[in-house]
């Protein structure tokens, strides 16, 4: 994670982020997401966030709501990384900042979605390293071990013994191929610790019952 702009305080985020639903993607603090955007709302999103504060949300749709429905917690993220291809896409990543609370929508005529949100509920996301040292790293490492050789993920066991905790459980969290609604519950984890117990719970569970990604379904390799 690399960021020109750190934020201090929640007071530096905007009231009004500009989303992005998108099932099955989870961004979460400090963490890197790198995403191929194509359609022209989301084009426009991308030009939107480059010429203000080079936020957008991530947030995943809520089915039970209807093809409009939102998950009320997402996450924002800084766009840190952009390149164009040639052929009419964006290449970015964004690299989570701060986790939110959508408290309403905006119909402002954009062809893109806004929402008006609060991040009081996880000011602690600005704190690098929060609640590290309530993690159990060993019981950690192990689960990753068994659930990626099951899995068929490839990981880089020399950058994951260098790690910091907070960057262990967060890469983990995002890399490993769960569904919408286990990836949702990682991202509402109230803390560190209590991520890190959820992930292991997820793939003890997927272990135990048999379950396989496909190879490159989902994995990637830790950097």
């Amino acid at each position: 994670m690399c960021m020109n702009k750190q934020y201090v305080s929640i007071d530096q985020l905007p009231a009004t982020l500009r989303v992005f639903p998108l099932a099955g993607a989870l961004l979460l603090p400090r963490g890197d997401l790198p995403l191929n955007i194509f359609e022209p709302r989301y084009l426009a999103m991308v030009d939107s966030a480059i010429a203000s504060d080079r936020l957008i949300g991530m947030v995943q749709p809520l089915a039970t709501l209807g093809p409009q429905g939102l998950h009320q917690i997402g996450c924002a993220g800084r766009l840190t990384h952009f390149s164009e291809t040639g052929d009419g896409r964006y290449l970015i990543t964004l690299t989570g900042v701060c986790r939110f609370k959508i408290i309403g929508e905006r119909n402002d005529g954009a062809p893109f979605r806004s929402c008006d949100v609060v991040y009081n509920p996880f000011i602690h996301d600005l704190e690098p390293g929060a609640g590290e040292q309530a993690v159990d790293r060993v019981r950690m490492t192990d689960m990753l071990r068994k659930f990626a050789a099951a899995s068929q993920l490839e990981v880089d066991w020399a950058s994951i013994d260098a790690a910091p905790t907070e960057t262990l459980v967060n890469a983990l969290a995002m890399m490993c191929p769960f569904g919408p609604q286990e990836k949702q519950s990682l991202l509402e984890a109230v803390d560190l610790k209590t991520r890190a117990e959820t992930l292991i719970c997820l793939a003890q569970f997927d272990l135990a019952q048999g379950r396989r990604a496909a190879p490159g379904g989902g994995g990637g390799q830790f950097h």
